[in-house]
Formats: C-alpha cells, structure tokens, sequence
C-alpha cells in the first residue's frame, strides 16, 4: 500500500510540526561553519603538565580566520591595551580549555603564523633592517617555509628533565642545580609590559636578567623569589652563558627565514621573519 506525502514526511494526524526555528537552523542556507586545520606544535606536547589539554598532544586545532577575528584585531580599545593578540588567539584556539596565555612562545608563534596564512596567505612582504647598514628595504617571506626546532636535552649542556615539565642543568661556575621552565605567553606578556614601563619611566632595561627570573624555578632547591632574584643579579657570566645555551637548546619553536641581500651595502645573510605591526595589518 502506498503512503501519502504526509505519512512519507512524518507529518500525519499523529505528527506535530516541528517548532519554526528548528527547520530554519536545519535548512538555513547561511548556517555556515567556519573550516578548520591542526598546527603542528613545535613541543610536540613536551613540558605541558599532565592535567593541561596539550600534554603530549603533538597539534593543536584553530579556526580559520573570520571577519570576527578581523574586529578583534583592529579593536582600538584592545589594541591600546595590547591585548588583541591573546584575544584573537584565544578566538581561533577551538578547544576552549585552552588559553593562549598558558601556551608555550614557540607554540603560540606556531598558531599565530598558520593564523595569519589562512587569513592573508603566505606571502607576508614587510620593511627589514638591514643589521650592517641600518638600511631599510623591503623583502617577502613565505610563511609556509617554516623551520621547526625541538627541545633537544643535550647531555654535553648537563640538561634533564624533572616532574611538571620543567628542566635541570648544572651551572659550570657556582655548580648550583638550576631548575629552569620554558616561558609562556603569560610571561611574553609580563616581560614586554615590564620592558615599556622601564622605557617610559626612563629606567634601564634588563631584558636578559628579568627573562631569567621568570624561567628559573628554583637553584640549589630554594624556590623563594627573593633568593632567586638575587643570584640572578649576582649571577657569574659563566653561569648565565650556560643557561642561555640550555634554554635555546630545550625551547621549541618555529621559524621563518629568506635570504637577504642588502640593496645599499650588498649585506647578505638569512632573515627571520619579524612578527611587526603589519603582521595582522597587512593594509595599515
């Protein structure tokens, strides 16, 4: 026996239409969803403690860029407050458990150039200072040609890793054990805060020390802040030279590099790519 259009629909004497605003987001023609893709994580998940949503996760999955995103970034009350950045990271980040303040600098470089190519695409072409002359002049880097470093634990530098992710090595001239933690974005943004204010308040600027505070945990054992950042001040160019070689040895991240020549001094060399002002703002 055949059966009306009703029956075929569901929508016989026994069937209640469904409600209008269920068939309009089940048919609307507009209901679009923005794609996504997965960044490869220089960590690799490696560092991130064992209850964080990265911990050993090797990718990370982010929305393409939106017109939303663009508000975001050109919001002028974010921008005055430096903060359009974290925003539109943590906009792009699908997993919300994720915060971009949390995330290693190396990852979030990674999210910020994958970011950037699905919005404006790879080629980025922006003013570079020539490091012989001071010369500025134009150069286009491709985005997509990225360079990935992996924490390396490089026994000749004396590094381990210990419980919560972080890292051990022995300074050669004190021989105090220094636990030592990758910087995050929390701590970019301290340091770039710290660093205006000294600028502005005329004071002078101590990037490398400052940076050393943030990453050490703890020397000889003692984690009180106090006795850290008085070693830290007092601490031997030896011992700082290490810690150097072992932070840049352990700290992943992703790099952009083009060769450069110098069309006023004839200076050559591979340039990094710098994340500047027109990075998001191509058009300003």
């Amino acid at each position: 026996m055949s059966r009306n259009n009703n029956d075929r629909l569901g929508q016989g004497p026994d069937h209640a239409d469904p409600p209008i605003q269920e068939m309009t987001n089940k048919f609307d023609p507009l209901n679009f969803v923005a794609p996504t893709e997965f960044v490869e994580l220089p960590s690799r998940g490696l560092g991130y403690s064992e209850n964080h949503p990265l911990h050993k996760q090797e990718t990370i999955e982010i929305k393409y860029m939106t017109a939303k995103d663009e508000d975001i970034l050109t919001s002028q009350t974010l921008l005055k407050k430096g903060l359009a950045i974290e925003r539109f990271l943590d906009n792009v980040i699908l997993d919300k458990r994720i915060k971009a303040a949390d995330l290693f600098v190396g990852d979030r470089n990674a999210i910020i150039i994958a970011a950037r190519v699905s919005g404006y695409g790879a080629e980025y072409e922006t003013k570079v200072t020539c490091p012989a002359c001071a010369e500025k002049s134009s150069l286009v880097f491709d985005l997509k040609n990225t360079t990935v470093t992996e924490t390396s634990l490089d026994s000749d530098l004396d590094i381990s890793m210990v419980e919560g992710g972080n890292f051990q090595t022995t300074v050669p001239f004190s021989k105090f054990k220094i636990v030592f933690r990758l910087l995050k974005g929390t701590d970019e943004n301290y340091l770039a805060k710290l660093t205006s204010n000294k600028r502005k308040g005329k004071l002078n600027e101590s990037l490398v020390s400052d940076q050393f505070k943030r990453m050490i945990v703890s020397i000889e054992g003692h984690s009180d802040r106090e006795i850290v950042n008085r070693f830290v001040d007092n601490m031997p160019t030896l011992d700082s030279r290490h810690l150097r070689a072992c932070y840049k040895m352990v700290n992943p991240n992703v790099r952009v590099i083009e060769n450069y020549a110098c069309p006023s001094c004839g200076f050559e060399d591979g340039m990094e790519v710098p994340f500047g002002a027109d990075f998001f703002w191509p058009d300003r």
